[in-house]
């Protein structure tokens, strides 16, 4: 134990961490603040670019401070502040040695860490060359994949991507990664991310983000630096874009922007908003549903068909004053996108068996979206902490689109013919803003936190329906007009006062009111084009209003030792769900609901390299007012939809297992996750299929239409099971990835009255090796199998078992004097699906440039895409109503000259 004597009157705690070899100064290393004598209170700092760190405000107590490194010794001081202020002054770290065998091992390249709940990535572990980007870099991580679908991390989706503990691009992870520089980082942490509110606390308060941090490398984090480029081909295909970044201390600055028409495309699920909630899709019949395998989750992904695409941002981070931090960001998009599809659809029914509906759509688009987001930290004194998030979107879309669609028997007998065509304009805007303000009292573990947030979003649209639906023995055409208005408002509120039981524990208790208003209005009219009058029609018009009514209350208790916490709460809540039709006819629904909502979760540290964690939660979720409104959608006449103000909330149970190991002498690393998920009331879709002219809930339904709506229904469950594996490869000098993955999923739906039990089985296996060897040269080839199995309780002759296989490898050589080679080879193959879609697809791209000026700045490239000419989309879609394949519009073979220049101006 050290003593050291105070030099100021206000308490901090400072110092300076340095190479001891060179003296230079090391960045984002990871110090620990403890105190002695409750566990409880643990802070933590990362180095800044001067290698400076600072605590602050402290109490006069006994301390410990751990300080880590990757490659370098970790070192623990304990000392003791009493009235003021202590500055550390410089603390060395020096280069670690491990002897193996004989053989001294001088800062051994750590591929990955568990570092309690983070799991942490050595960058230098991993050769790239040097224009890579942080998702080239990610992609040869255990237990990281990247693909159209988006980044995930243990089977999650990643929702947030922080620079250096900086928000970077909101929530876009992909568009952050894509326009990160490999060069520039030292670490990468992931790591699942409470609330503002509950890093406070340290109570789960269940809405946690699965969290990417980018940890910046020294000497890399001060200048300039992007890429900017353009390319053209001879058919008037052309992309052009680029990212430039000037980080200088706290303030990090970077832009963003691309133009082109060969499908790359940034997008949020923000952005698709306008497209996917537009009126001119066609409206496709069936219900809620994915694929098998595991459904479809979408956040962050590609349209299909073929886009143009125009996009810019930017983002901000710095640190105004000691106390004002602020971080934000712009996202401009406008996108044009043209989908062709073929569907080929055989419905589950016992009544009408092998009912098979074919489809062949036309459908255009154009997006705009405008979208900000803000976060400003006010430390107004040492014990009190404000925080504002506002956030804000404007969208405006316009579709267009044509379909034919017709209704067969299984013996190939006529039913229903459909020619249909939508024309739509929608526009709307979604603000919400969070302030947050925090206390800290002067007892240890007593503090007191409340969040106000509001949001408000507006969205009106128009559309236009022209259809000629032919039967056996009728045509109905129909030609009409629609206006649609929805606005809701939203304010809610939590407060949670912690207060310290004995030394090891804590007590919480919180109350959460909420409040939702949302209306929702819908004109349609019947026009006449002979006598040039419009007739409203009453079945197609509906104005109706939601109000939801929350509120939560409970108490938790949470426990910390050195290698052991805890953390259970139980909440009480009580809601209110009362929706009011006031046309056609008048119609009230008033409902309430009391539910017990616990929470639980456990930690346990065997050593610093491996961890388990166990976590219940459960939450309430309330129908939104489109499936309330009780009004027909009819953009297809054959497929109907329909509210149910009848809705109940459904109630959510997750349990989930997940254990994380890793050998640094070794550099390996170990993950498992197990994860159920059951839910109550589950909202799903009742069919009918009208087997003749008839009127369902005062609907007439000629014989073939589809009608769906929602209902709630018990028995909905899922299970998740995950390994991953990752080890060096050393004769290779490459590093190998192993997972292994089930995931099963129990799906009720009503069909004709019926009840329907879809249960998806789905193996999965995959294989990663990605090259270790230097700049010079980057490959990464992998493999990934999935079986499907697919059981129906009706229709069981519509039970299906089928492989798909996606196979690649991708090569990056720099060969001879600023030449360079790439090249991607894909394979994604279907067996078991049906006649015409098992298929094997090859898609091949590659490339021959030249780099040159100074650091190989610019290069001039050639680039061949889908040499073959085989690129295709297939899909296989699998719901409680039908099995779907569908074939859509994709680019096929093009060429591109492109320029790239790449900044590389570091301090």
């Amino acid at each position: 134990m050290i003593s050291i004597s105070a030099t100021a009157q206000q308490r901090s705690i400072s110092g300076i961490v340095l190479d001891s070899a060179n003296k230079s100064p090391l960045i984002g290393v990871s110090i620990r603040l403890l105190q002695a004598r409750d566990s409880l209170n643990q802070r933590g700092t990362v180095t800044d670019t001067d290698g400076k760190f600072n605590f602050s405000p402290v109490r006069s107590t006994h301390y410990t401070l751990v300080i880590s490194y990757v490659g370098y010794t970790s070192r623990e001081i304990k000392f003791e502040v009493n009235d003021g202020s202590v500055d550390l002054g410089t603390i060395s770290l020096g280069e670690s040695s491990t002897m193996l065998n004989g053989v001294v091992v001088q800062g051994a390249s750590i591929q990955v860490e568990q570092k309690g709940d983070t799991i942490q990535y050595n960058a230098n572990a991993f050769k790239v060359t040097r224009d890579a980007t942080a998702e080239d870099l990610i992609g040869k991580m255990p237990g990281i994949t990247s693909d159209n679908t988006g980044i995930k991390a243990q089977g999650e989706a990643v929702q947030k991507v922080l620079v250096d503990g900086k928000e970077f691009f909101g929530d876009d992870a992909t568009l952050a990664m894509k326009n990160l520089p490999a060069e520039i980082i030292e670490k990468v942490e992931v790591f699942d991310r409470m609330s503002e509110q509950s890093q406070l606390t340290g109570f789960d308060d269940g809405q946690t983000q699965k969290t990417i941090n980018i940890v910046t490398r020294k000497g890399r984090n001060q200048g300039v630096f992007g890429r900017l480029y353009a390319g053209v081909s001879n058919d008037g295909l052309y992309a052009t874009g680029g990212n430039v970044n000037s980080f200088k201390g706290a303030r990090k600055l970077s832009v963003i922007g691309q133009s082109n028409n060969v499908n790359q495309q940034n997008f949020s699920n923000e952005d698709l908003l306008g497209v996917m909630g537009s009126s001119g899709g066609g409206n496709r019949g069936g219900g809620r549903g994915g694929r098998g395998g595991g459904g479809n989750n979408f956040s962050i992904g590609q349209q299909s068909g073929i886009s143009t695409t125009h996009a810019v941002g930017l983002n901000y981070i710095d640190e105004w004053s000691k106390k004002i931090k602020v971080s934000g960001s712009y996202f401009f998009n406008n996108t044009i996108n043209e989908r062709l599809s073929v569907i080929d659809r055989q419905y589950i029914t016992s009544r009408d068996s092998g009912l098979v509906y074919q489809e062949d759509s036309r459908a255009n688009n154009r997006n705009f979206n405008h979208r900000a987001n803000f976060r400003l930290e006010y430390q107004i004194d040492s014990v009190n902490t404000l925080i504002l998030t506002p956030r804000f979107s404007f969208q405006n879309n316009n579709a267009r689109s044509r379909l034919f669609g017709n209704y067969e028997s299984q013996s190939d007998a006529f039913e229903r013919a459909l020619d249909n065509a939508n024309r739509s304009e929608n526009e709307g805007y979604n603000f919400a803003n969070s302030i947050l303000f925090r206390h800290r009292f002067a007892k240890r573990g007593r503090s007191l936190s409340v969040n106000v947030t509001t949001e408000m979003n507006q969205s009106d649209g128009n559309g236009i329906l022209s259809s000629t639906d032919v039967s056996v023995d009728t045509t109905m055409i129909v030609n009409q007009n629609s206006d649609n208005t929805s606005e809701s408002y939203v304010i809610s509120s939590s407060i949670d006062y912690t207060e310290p039981v004995g030394k090891r524990g804590q007590i919480q208790i919180s109350y959460s009111p909420s409040f939702r208003k949302s209306d929702s209005d819908k004109l349609t009219y019947n026009n006449d084009p002979e006598s040039n009058t419009q007739t409203l029609d009453s079945l197609l018009t509906n104005t109706f209003d939601n109000t939801y009514i929350n509120q939560r209350g409970g108490i938790g208790y949470r426990y910390n030792v050195k290698k052991f916490n805890f953390n259970s709460t139980v909440n009480f809540q009580h809601a209110q769900l009362k929706s009011d039709q006031l046309f056609p006819y008048e119609a009230s629904v008033d409902r309430s609901f009391t539910n017990v909502v616990p929470q639980f979760s456990m930690n346990y540290k065997f050593t610093n390299t491996r961890n388990i964690r166990v976590q219940y939660r459960s939450s309430s979720n309330a129908p939104s007012i489109s499936q309330l409104q009780n009004v027909v959608d009819n953009r297809n006449p054959l497929f109907l939809r329909t509210g149910n103000p009848n809705l109940a909330q459904d109630f959510n149970q997750n349990i989930s297992v997940r254990y994380g190991s890793s050998n640094i002498e070794k550099s390996t690393s170990l993950l498992m996750l197990v994860n159920a998920n059951f839910v109550n009331d589950y909202i799903t879709n009742t069919s009918i299929i009208a087997g003749n002219d008839t009127t369902v809930n005062d609907i007439p339904l000629a014989r073939g239409t589809q009608l769906s709506y929602p209902v709630n229904v018990d028995g909905y469950y899922s299970l998740r099971g995950l390994v991953t594996y990752g080890f060096p490869l050393k004769v290779l000098k490459s590093n190998m990835n192993v997972s292994s993955g089930i995931n099963f999923n129990n799906q009720p739906a009503l069909i004709n009255q019926q009840r329907n039990v879809a249960k998806n089985y789905a193996l999965n296996q995959s294989v990663v090796l990605s090259s270790n060897i230097n700049e010079r040269i980057d490959f990464t080839v992998s493999t990934n199998a999935n079986y499907t199995i697919v059981k129906n309780s009706l229709q069981r002759q519509a039970n299906n078992n089928y492989w798909n296989f996606v196979s690649s490898a991708r090569l990056n050589w720099l060969f001879w004097k600023g030449f360079v080679f790439t090249t991607n080879v894909s394979n994604n193959a279907y067996l078991g699906l049906s006649a015409g879609l098992d298929q094997s697809i090859w898609y091949w791209n590659a490339g021959l440039g030249y780099k040159f000026l100074k650091n190989e700045a610019l290069e001039v490239k050639f680039n061949a895409f889908d040499i073959l000419n085989r690129n295709n989309s297939i899909r296989r879609e699998i719901t409680e109503t039908y099995i779907e394949d569908s074939q859509v519009n994709v680019l096929q073979r093009y060429y591109l000259l492109t320029v790239t220049y790449r900044l590389s101006q570091f301090k």
